[in-house]
């Protein structure tokens, strides 16, 4: 590390050296000629004078540091008429700033190539004071007097380990865990996390999937769609929901169809949906997003594109995993790698449901079995799909369960033209056509019911309802 040379008090200890005429002093000279000084007598122009900051000037170079010593040696005599030294590491908010600059940017190179001496950790053992030899940089000479000076005051700096303290601001807050070497991050570092993957899906328009929530009406009449993802709340409008593929109508009709869009979207509550984000507010934290780009975008990765062997990676009669976004009595509503498909209760199971809601339920995941595609249009596109052909049983190997002239329990899932549909509990599906109970069957109650034939072709059991066992009111 480059250092200031020390001028001594009593100026008759050294000799100015003579230099010859016309000759300026080279790097390496001991003694700088100073202001309003003269050379062989004669007085040197304002011209000759070192400009302010230049190599003869007093401020140190960049990266160097003051010598710190005790007494009167660590104190640099200024040359007359130049104004006083300003020291920035005096101001306390300067010290952490100066500190931290000098731990991590490492000093510039110093004369001949060699790289600046840092400051080296504290040694494990500590050298004798008359040991210590005082650094010096090449090609310059120091006076005897000044080497004991620097060597006396170098060995007491080097023998006092230095200690460095972080500031309070610099320390890392994190939590402290009962089990060693664990990470516990606490609800803003999460939260944090989160934003900033948010922020990437919105650069690189990348599909997130989250929770539909909620839906809520803004004071200018629109319908928004709430989704929940990761504790975010994403706004998505009920036009890019892509709920509706035609043409949007007008007037009255433009009313009835946002009317009965509100109702399907309300049915939805809880599906699992996927989106894309198209805007966001760093300062509040607000996000706009678009289902509608996002089923596109699977859409055509799913059912247009095609592989290296040139075939589709869905196609009819493959069988995919869906989600159900929508639950009534009789039909449930699943989207399929973005295309959304109805499927009715008797394609639901080879056994009657009564209520498919006992059975399916919003947000959960099916395997159903792609019938048909329409690929004429990616906006207009559709698929015909069934659950029941995916289960390994049967209604034939149902029928085999019971036998004629037997009765079983059952319940009645439902009632159509004076017929009553039935399902055992063993599974076999029943058709009764006759009462002997003075009550009439309804829904959902439990019946005893008496086999009269079997009918292996559609795989039912034909038979009488013999009594009610328990009504359903």
């Amino acid at each position: 590390m480059a250092r200031k040379k020390i001028v001594p008090d009593d100026p008759g200890m050294e000799e100015t050296p003579q230099l010859p005429e016309g000759e300026a002093p080279t790097e390496g000279t001991e003694e700088a000629i100073p202001v309003g000084g003269a050379l062989n007598g004669e007085e040197l122009p304002d011209s000759a004078l070192p400009p302010d900051g230049g190599e003869d000037s007093a401020v140190p170079e960049e990266g160097t540091a003051p010598f710190e010593g005790d007494g009167d040696n660590g104190v640099t005599e200024e040359a007359p008429g130049d104004p006083p030294m300003e020291d920035s590491a005096a101001d306390p908010q300067y010290e952490n700033l100066l500190h931290e600059m000098e731990s991590t940017v490492p000093l510039p190179p110093a004369e001949g190539g060699e790289p600046a001496p840092q400051d080296d950790p504290p040694p494990l053992m500590e050298a004798p004071a008359g040991d210590m030899l005082p650094e010096t940089s090449p090609g310059s000479e120091q006076n005897p007097m000044e080497a004991a000076d620097a060597g006396g005051a170098s060995a007491e700096r080097t023998a006092r380990p230095r200690t460095r303290r972080t500031a309070p601001s610099q320390r890392s807050d994190y939590v402290l865990t009962i089990d060693a070497r664990d990470r516990v991050q606490t609800e803003e570092e999460r939260e944090e996390i989160v934003w900033h993957e948010i922020r990437n899906a919105y650069r690189t328009r990348r599909i997130l999937t989250g929770i539909l929530g909620g839906v809520e009406q803004t004071k200018s009449g629109r319908t928004l769609a709430i989704v929940d993802y990761k504790g975010f709340r994403v706004a998505i409008p009920i036009l890019e929901m892509l709920l509706y593929t035609g043409e949007m109508p007008s007037n009255r009709e433009y009313l009835e169809l946002m009317g009965r869009l509100n109702r399907m979207l309300s049915t939805m509550l809880g599906a699992e949906i996927d989106f894309m984000v198209k805007g966001i507010d760093s300062n509040t934290r607000s996000i706009v997003a678009s289902r509608k780009d996002a089923m596109l975008r699977k859409r055509q990765s799913f059912y247009m594109d095609t592989d290296a062997l040139g075939e589709h990676l869905i196609y009819e009669g493959r069988v995919v995993q869906a989600r159900v976004i929508a639950v009534a009595e009789k039909i449930i509503r699943v989207e399929a790698f973005g295309v959304e498909c109805a499927i009715v209760a008797r394609d639901l199971s080879w056994e009657w449901l009564g209520d498919a809601r006992d059975h399916f339920s919003v947000g959960s995941r099916i395997l159903i079995r792609v019938l048909t595609i329409d690929r004429s249009s990616l906006k207009g596109m559709t698929i015909t799909a069934d659950v029941r052909s995916v289960s390994s049983t049967t209604n034939l190997d149902n029928v085999k369960k019971c036998q004629p002239q037997c009765r079983y329990a059952g319940r009645v899932t439902d009632v159509r033209g004076g017929v009553v549909y039935i399902r055992l509990n063993n599974g076999v599906n029943a058709i009764a056509h006759a009462c002997y109970d003075l009550r009439t069957p309804g829904k959902k109650d439990d019946v005893s019911f008496a086999v009269t034939r079997l009918d292996e072709e559609k795989g039912i059991a034909i038979g009488i309802i013999t009594r009610i066992i328990k009504q359903n009111l």
